[in-house]
């Protein structure tokens, strides 16, 4: 009896490692105008469905999250200014990548 309790005991801790999820710390990255950009983290509003908070690094050099408003082509800093997407820069990036993937 007591063997079979060790033999379970042994295979649930062979297993146990496999189940557990780890996260995935992948970024997307594009190569724009000698930069590189990349999106470290990304979440789509809820309500507006065409706004992105995100955090980005620009040739290794991360950027807190902003808001990305993909309709009226600027991005809110967190102190709240508001900035025009600069061209071929992030904003850019994060939009046409996400209207390309929904179709």
């Amino acid at each position: 009896m007591n063997t079979i309790k060790y033999i379970i005991f042994l295979a649930l801790l062979l297993i146990l490692p496999f189940t557990v999820v780890h996260p995935v710390f992948a970024s997307v990255c594009r190569n724009k105008d000698c930069h590189q950009i990349c999106i470290l983290t990304i979440n789509r509003s809820a309500k507006n469905y065409w706004e992105y908070r995100a955090a980005v690094s620009v040739d290794g050099v991360k950027r807190p999250i902003e808001v990305y408003n993909c309709r009226e082509r600027v991005k809110v800093q967190e102190n709240g200014t508001i900035l025009p997407f600069e061209q071929k820069g992030p904003g850019e990036m994060i939009c046409s990548f996400f209207n390309s993937s929904r179709r």
